[in-house]
């Protein structure tokens, strides 16, 4: 089951984006990562905007191969350099339909 991981970030220091934009997507690729989209390009269609940057989505082929992502030793500098130059949060979701509504998601 395809796992994504969403990032919002709110940059406040900007120092550590080069090298972590640089190496941080060969990372999640060494996990089956693809990043989907890395954009700075928001667009609020409906309620409160977040205070963001930028929004990452990242697929995974599963929870546990994101969650080998987020806790590779490799990662963690760059992860950590991140935490310090932004607030930022990480959220995971699979591929599933709560509502059990979509035929081509799973219930």
């Amino acid at each position: 089951m395809a796992a994504f991981l969403i990032a919002d970030v709110l940059i406040k220091d900007d120092q550590w984006v080069p090298e972590y934009a640089k190496h941080v997507h060969l990372i999640a690729a060494k996990h089956g990562g693809k990043y989907l989209s890395r954009s700075a390009n928001i667009d609020v269609l409906e309620g409160i905007p977040l205070e963001n940057t930028l929004i990452a989505l990242i697929q995974f082929p599963n929870k546990e191969s994101a969650l080998a992502f987020a806790n590779d030793p490799e990662y963690a500098p760059y992860s950590q350099a991140r935490q310090d130059g932004t607030e930022s949060r990480f959220q995971l979701i699979d591929d599933t339909d709560v509502a059990g509504t979509i035929p081509y998601l799973s219930k």
